[in-house]
C-alpha cells in the first residue's frame, strides 16, 4: 500500500501551495504571513522551523494556550484510555509531552488495579513509540525523559520518522495519537491512511488539533494561536476533517469540541 501511495503522489511534486508561517525571533518578536512554496520544499521548510523552536516549543504552547493545552492533552489521553501491555504510537510528539502522560496513566492503572501482576512484565510488554520527523524535537524529548527519570525506561522508544510513511508494520499498534501535528503534514490523506494501516483491529485513532471556526469570539482565539504556531498548513473545519478520517477507513468517527470548536479531539476506530 505504501508503494502505491508514493507513486500516486509523485505526479504532484511540483504543486504550489500556500503555507502560513510565523517564526519567533530571538528578541521576542515574531513575523509571519503566507508564502507560496513548491510541495517538495514544504517538508524541509517545516523541518527548519521546528529545528529553530524545538527547545522552546512546549513553553510556546503554554503561553499561546494560557496553559489550556495541558488540559486538552490530559483529555486526549483519557479518551485513549491506555492499558498496560499495549503498543501506542505518538506521532509528531517529539518533546514527549503526550507520551509521558500516556505512561503516567498506565502506571496509575497499575497502582490502582493491577498490583497482583508483576510490574516488570508489564513494563516489558508496554511500548509507547514517540515518532517525529525532526531530530531536534526528539532530542528535546529524550532530555526531558532523562530529567523525569525515564532515561532507561524500556517502554519509551524514540523514532525519527514521517507520518506519511511510517516504519511500523501493519496491524501493530493499539492506539495512534497526533497532537497539533496533522496541520503540518503535506498530504493529510496519506497520513490518515498510514494511521489506519498500523493500527490493529479495535485500535483507536485520536487527533488533537485546531479547527477552522466562524464564531468571532472563538475565531479571534484561533487566530492568536495559529499566528504564533511555528508552521500551519491547512487547518480544516470539523466536518471536513471528520469526513477525511472516515474516508481513510475508520468507523465510529466523532469529535469533541474544546474552546467552542477552536480545538477539537477527533477519533475513529479501526474495526
Amino acid at each position: 500500500m505504501g508503494g502505491d501511495q508514493s507513486e500516486g503522489q509523485g505526479s504532484k511534486t511540483n504543486e504550489v501551495q500556500k503555507v502560513e508561517v510565523s517564526v519567533k525571533s530571538s528578541k521576542g518578536g515574531s513575523f509571519g504571513g503566507f508564502k507560496e512554496v513548491r510541495e517538495e520544499e514544504k517538508g524541509q521548510m517545516v523541518g527548519n522551523v521546528f529545528s529553530n523552536v524545538a527547545s522552546n516549543y512546549d513553553t510556546m504552547n503554554i503561553l499561546m494556550s494560557a496553559g489550556l493545552h495541558r488540559l486538552w492533552k490530559d483529555r486526549l489521553v483519557s479518551k485513549l484510555n491506555p492499558f498496560p501491555g499495549m503498543n501506542h504510537l505518538d506521532v509528531a510528539g517529539g518533546t514527549g509531552d503526550v507520551a509521558f502522560r500516556i505512561l503516567d496513566s498506565i502506571n496509575s492503572i497499575k497502582r490502582r488495579a493491577l498490583l497482583n501482576v508483576l510490574e516488570d512484565d508489564l513494563q516489558e510488554e508496554t511500548k509507547v513509540y514517540v515518532c517525529d520527523t525532526n531530530p531536534n524535537m526528539l532530542s528535546v524529548g529524550k532530555n526531558r525523559a532523562l530529567q523525569r527519570g525515564r532515561g532507561e525506561d524500556k517502554s519509551l522508544l524514540w523514532v525519527e520518522g514521517d507520518a506519511e510513511a511510517l516504519s511500523f508494520g501493519d496491524n501493530t499498534m493499539d492506539g495512534y495519537k497526533i497532537a497539533f501535528g496533522i496541520r503540518n503534514v503535506t498530504h493529510i490523506e496519506k497520513a490518515l491512511s498510514e494511521a489506519y494501516r498500523v493500527l490493529k483491529r479495535g485500535g483507536r485513532f485520536l487527533c488533537l488539533e485546531l479547527s477552522h471556526v466562524d464564531v468571532p469570539v472563538f475565531k479571534d482565539f484561533a487566530v492568536i494561536h495559529v499566528i504564533n504556531a511555528p508552521v500551519c498548513i491547512g487547518v480544516h473545519d470539523l466536518e471536513t476533517f471528520a469526513s477525511m478520517i472516515a474516508d481513510a477507513g475508520f468507523q465510529k468517527v466523532e469529535y469533541e469540541n474544546l474552546v467552542g470548536g477552536v480545538v477539537a479531539i477527533h477519533s475513529g476506530l479501526k474495526i
